[in-house]
């Protein structure tokens, strides 16, 4: 496991008395189906959680085991998402930061800073940091980037068994081979995200297809 996230952010902000940091990242900007979901988490003030890090750096059974004791130890959790059709309505960009409102909307104590991974989150009642690489140097994000990555990662296991054919489960709706392959035989399902290269010239070609 990779030595964790550190905590100056968050230091710094305990130290002026901002006691509720929430850290906001999400998961699912890339693929080609599913949702993008955001997660905000609020940490102890002078509490550690060993191991946090910047989700990609974790194996599955690490965030799986993480997420959980974020749950149990965090001061609030919230979770937002936007669905493939707000994602294509409204651009990526613009659905993540829906999400992230969401987010921090579920929180049950208001926020006293925000920080991103560099996302600018518009009309927020309180103070934001927008870090470059922010789940790697934070680690309130880098607790986000995890709960924001297993929540999805559950979420296309779950469709994987309303559209085996696609193989969700195994690649979590990225493009990769295996999954361009399934949409040139397919066609795209309702989880596929219509704008994004690749699906909607190939669902073109299906357009008769019942999952089009």
């Amino acid at each position: 496991m990779a030595a964790g996230a550190p905590y100056r952010f968050e230091q710094a902000a305990w130290r002026r008395g901002l006691t509720r940091v929430a850290g906001v990242d999400e998961a699912g900007r890339g693929p080609l189906a599913g949702p993008v979901v955001a997660a905000a988490v609020i940490l102890p003030p002078g509490g550690r959680i060993e191991g946090v890090d910047d989700s990609k750096r974790l194996t599955t059974e690490e965030r799986t085991r993480l997420c959980d004791v974020i749950g149990a130890r965090a001061v609030a959790v919230g979770v937002g998402m936007a669905d493939p059709a707000t994602i294509d309505r409204v651009n990526i960009l613009e659905a993540t930061r829906l999400a992230m409102r969401q987010a921090l909307a579920a929180l049950a104590a208001a926020p006293e800073l925000v920080l991103t991974d560099y996302v600018v989150l518009d009309g927020l009642e309180c103070p934001q940091k927008n870090l470059v690489q922010g789940d790697r140097r934070s680690a309130s994000v880098a607790a986000a980037s995890i709960v924001a990555k297993v929540t999805r990662d559950r979420i296309m296991e779950a469709a994987d068994r309303d559209y085996p054919e696609y193989g969700f489960g195994r690649h979590k709706g990225y493009p990769t081979p295996e999954h361009r392959a399934a949409l040139v035989r397919h066609g795209p399902c309702p989880l596929h995200r219509r704008t994004f290269a690749g699906v909607g010239t190939q669902g073109e070609l299906f357009v008769g297809s019942q999952r089009a």
